[in-house]
């Protein structure tokens, strides 16, 4: 059956009574000591904030995070924000006829298929013949199918199926062209770090059902040291890599996020890793900003909230349907599967990160 109502279609004054799934929960009082509940809830299209001021103690057993809740509500704006006033909301099972998981999933809107043969093709540019082959021992079997359904973020950035993927090719195809730019690149070393970079993210993120979350092991070590660690035990058994040209790709994988502050655990030290550090942060910013532009409301001009990562203000346009339809025909290859205007609409801009990573 489905949903009839997405996240993204909510408008002030709405009345409201759909399926959603619980993100977060989180208990509070008034300054009278009375309960109410503060509640994310999501699906494909977004999430919205809600909050729960009667029977909150009875309804927060209904509402933990990872339920489907039938939600009985008001939408309403709460300080130029649009929020969810729940009346009412009862659990439901995840075998419910009316619960189709692809509705609470987001996911790339490009085609897996022709991601993954873009892939492909630029490991099959690589000329280092031990660097190659590196690359296909990672990118083959349950690895592969692993990184093509991986999100890239838990929200910030690409965070949704596939979204590792199409970080991955992005970050990739920019280094190609950087290096065509920048002759004193290493070719070979960079387009493997730009494809390796995030490969620990298929360990640091729990995704076969939504919300997307840490796993025991992403926060402890975190992706870069996953990821390297991946790459090193490959690496080891690719006997004609030589070991200083792996530790070169190993120390791309450590040093991307540029910053102590921003958890690289060594800072970039070496022509690729310093761009591959740029290339990853920008791109990341990009994704970031034009989910921010889907989230305005009609074409033209507008401020934003205070982007707390960015730590400023954005001015930023919504371009009309013609325009997005013709910019969604120049970046989609055939066999995509983007239909034209489409976008993922996200509540980002109140994360407390600084880095989009």
């Amino acid at each position: 059956m489905g949903k009839s109502v997405f996240v993204e279609e909510l408008r002030e004054g709405q009345q409201v009574e759909e399926i959603f799934l619980v993100s977060h929960l989180a208990q509070a009082e008034t300054k009278a000591g009375k309960p109410y509940l503060i509640l994310t809830l999501m699906d494909k299209s977004g999430e919205i904030s809600c909050r729960v001021w009667e029977n909150a103690e009875l309804l927060a057993a209904r509402a933990a995070k990872g339920n489907m809740v039938l939600v009985r509500a008001m939408a309403q704006s709460f300080r130029d924000e649009l929020q969810l006033r729940v009346d009412d909301l009862q659990e439901v099972s995840r075998e419910d006829p009316r619960v189709d998981p692809a509705d609470y999933m987001p996911s790339s809107d490009r085609s897996t298929e022709v991601m993954l043969a873009e892939l492909d093709r630029l490991i099959g540019s690589v000329e280092d013949k031990g660097i190659a082959k590196l690359l296909r021992r990672i990118f083959q079997g349950p690895l592969r199918e692993d990184f093509s359904r991986a999100p890239a973020a838990k929200k910030m950035h690409h965070a949704y199926l596939s979204g590792l993927l199409e970080h991955t090719l992005s970050v990739a195809g920019l280094a190609d062209k950087m290096a065509t730019h920048y002759p004193q690149l290493d070719r070979d070393i960079l387009l493997a770090g730009a494809l390796l970079h995030d490969l620990g993210k298929v360990r640091e993120f729990s995704y076969e059902q939504p919300p997307f979350d840490y796993t025991d092991s992403g926060r402890l070590l975190g992706h870069m040291l996953l990821g390297s660690e991946m790459v090193r035990r490959e690496g080891e058994k690719v006997s004609i890599l030589e070991q200083e040209r792996l530790e070169q790709v190993i120390h791309l994988i450590l040093s991307h996020h540029g910053r102590h502050e921003w958890g690289a655990p060594i800072l970039p030290q070496t022509i690729e890793a310093i761009m591959l550090h740029y290339l990853d942060d920008m791109d990341s910013k990009v994704n970031y900003i034009d989910r921010l532009c889907g989230e305005l409301s009609e074409p033209g001009m507008h401020w934003t909230d205070y982007q707390r990562p960015l730590e400023r203000y954005l001015y930023l346009r919504k371009p009309d349907v013609e325009e997005e339809q013709r910019r969604d025909a120049q970046r989609i290859e055939p066999g995509d599967k983007k239909a034209a205007g489409s976008k993922k609409k996200k509540n980002i801009s109140d994360s407390p990160q600084r880095t989009l990573f």
